[in-house]
């Protein structure tokens, strides 16, 4: 029997223009991580590669897919024969734009994977995101 796949989701408001939400997510200068940087090879695009860099790992590539500008956007990152998925979603709200993420694990291999994914992210998903909206937020008064 087949182990039920991970999918972690949280959903957020932020006080900001669904353009703006838009914008302030796919620049990757923006992302925060204290300890990793990201950089990007080209644009924001469909099949643009990126990297993270961790101090004592070695880099993480993955892979922008299934771009609708301000709508949706995904990040894969390729395991052995599995995939990490963040999938991101922009919705206009009446108070500003609803963010959604979800994290897949998925393919052949996901299961030596899961427990390593729950425990990273599950834990972190919505104070994550709660940074992310409030960051957002922030930088668009800023820029008024």
């Amino acid at each position: 029997m087949a182990a039920e796949p991970l999918v972690l989701e949280h959903s957020i408001d932020a006080d900001v223009s669904l353009a703006f939400a838009w914008k302030f997510r796919t620049d990757v200068a923006n992302w925060s991580d204290p300890l990793a940087t990201f950089a990007l090879d080209g644009a924001f695009t469909d099949g643009s590669q990126g990297i993270t860099t961790r101090p004592g790992q070695p880099p993480m590539v993955w892979w922008i897919r299934d771009v609708l500008a301000e709508r949706s956007f995904a990040i894969e990152i390729p395991l052995d024969r599995a995939t990490l998925r963040f999938e991101w979603s922009f919705e206009a709200v009446t108070a500003g734009t609803k963010l959604t993420q979800r994290i897949l694990i998925s393919g052949a291999n996901a299961m030596a994977y899961r427990q390593q994914v729950e425990t990273a992210f599950g834990a972190t998903l919505v104070d994550g995101m709660r940074r992310i909206a409030a960051d957002m937020v922030a930088a668009e008064r800023a820029s008024k």
